[in-house]
């Protein structure tokens, strides 16, 4: 198949071009800065330059291509303020949304067979009921006020999407990414951040996070592309777990003492709501159905084992 993939070359880009060319697909990377285009040809894949946010540049280069799958793999996340959570993401929230009507448009213009769109599983589900939410379950109806702009560009994303009944519209609700060329890696801020003991459990430590190795998040994306049919897939790893024990966990791995414990309210006054409730109270993933639905395992089957190879 021939594979339009906007995104090549950021942290899943650089995993998931390698493994398309290997397996045989023709892949054109888009990018907006010519400095990247000899990355995604030392890749294997052809470069073309366009502005996500520019209708016309996307149309332009997805007709020049006439791919059979578009694969929205954009982000533009420089550090991570949980303070001002919606400030962090807000050239993100556009690619979300402008950015995603402008390759939904393009790609209806030539007909591709499928569409599959970056999403978010490590804290949009609502905050009630069981620790472990599956696709059915719904994202939350009364986020913190600083992430309510960046929840409102994930519905816009996935709702566009799997709306778009002229394709297969595939939605990828990725885990907390770790691993090369991710925020968290040996060398990262985060990690740094844990190794000082920087990063503190707030208050009960309860929040459920699921994460995912980049690698096995690039394989789920393949399987999606081959296999994947209209719908939302987790793709996340099989052990989601509260703060209060994968944090210590971490610690330990990278030899540094364990966390501090802070009160909540310690931790929203320096972490802001948004980061207490990352901490406390959001939901992690099952990836049961893209497991059944797509064939796919992850190789890190844990971040326990994940973050040790780290």
């Amino acid at each position: 198949m021939k594979i339009f993939l906007a995104g090549a070359t950021g942290a899943i880009g650089k995993q998931l071009v390698p493994r398309l060319v290997s397996a045989g697909h023709d892949v054109v990377g888009m990018t907006r800065s010519q400095s990247k285009q000899d990355a995604i040809r030392q890749m294997g894949a052809t470069p073309v330059m366009a502005d996500a946010l520019d209708a016309e540049q996307v149309a332009d280069a997805v007709a020049e291509a006439q791919p059979d799958v578009i694969v929205h793999q954009l982000t533009a996340i420089a550090g991570f303020d949980t303070r001002h959570f919606d400030r962090t993401f807000a050239a993100t929230n556009r690619l979300r949304t402008v950015g995603t009507d402008h390759l939904l448009s393009a790609g209806h213009a030539v007909g591709v067979t499928r569409f599959i769109a970056q999403s978010y599983a490590a804290w949009p589900y609502a905050r009630t009921g069981g620790p472990v939410k599956t696709e059915q379950d719904p994202l939350d109806p009364a986020p913190p006020s600083q992430m309510r702009e960046t929840l409102e560009a994930i519905r816009h994303l996935e709702d566009a999407v799997t709306a778009a009944d002229w394709t297969e519209g595939i939605v990828l609700r990725y885990g907390a990414f770790y691993g090369p060329g991710t925020s968290m890696a040996p060398g990262t801020e985060q990690f740094e951040m844990v190794r000082k003991r920087k990063f503190p459990v707030v208050g009960t430590g309860r929040g459920v996070w699921s994460f995912i190795h980049i690698a096995d998040a690039a394989e789920a994306t393949v399987a999606a592309i081959e296999r994947g049919r209209r719908g939302i897939y987790n793709v996340v790893d099989d052990d989601p777990s509260p703060v209060a024990e994968w944090l210590p966990a971490l610690a330990h791995e990278l030899g540094a003492p364990k966390p501090w414990h802070v009160p909540r309210f310690v931790g929203r006054l320096a972490a802001g709501e948004a980061g207490a409730v990352m901490m406390t109270e959001i939901r992690g993933a099952s990836n049961a159905k893209a497991k059944r639905e797509l064939g796919w395992q992850p190789q890190h089957r844990s971040w326990r084992q994940g973050f040790a190879a780290a």
